[in-house]
């Protein structure tokens, strides 16, 4: 089984940047993929990016070269780092962690980002 705590979300004026964090409860070595979603309102939830075990990564056309995904294995964590960011990157956001056969979700953060 595999908690997941998000954290780091806000409200952030367009062009601005945030970072969020996602500690996991086991290590994150050996879970098979982490990503990040996110759902606006009255809108269905999609991919941002993720991360497989041996770290490649995957970014969804709308953030590529505004978004970084990482992970510090010493710590569990995987980050999210959102830079330029726009009004229509507001949204929930949300971790998730494949851990064979299982996906787990995190309770999700909150980005406002204003115009």
């Amino acid at each position: 089984q595999v908690q997941l705590v998000e954290s780091g979300g806000g409200l952030v004026q367009a062009g601005g940047s945030l970072r969020l964090s996602c500690a996991a409860s086991r290590n994150i070595f050996t879970i098979n993929a982490m990503a990040w979603y996110r759902q606006a309102p009255g809108k269905q939830r999609e991919s941002v990016a993720n991360i497989t075990g041996p770290g490649s990564t995957y970014y969804a056309d709308s953030v590529k070269g505004r978004f970084t995904i990482s992970r510090s294995i010493g710590k569990n964590t995987v980050y999210l780092q959102m830079n330029s960011l726009k009004p229509e990157d507001t949204a929930v956001y949300y971790c998730n962690a494949y851990y064979h056969p299982v996906y787990y979700w995190g309770q999700g953060t909150q980005v406002t980002v204003s115009s």
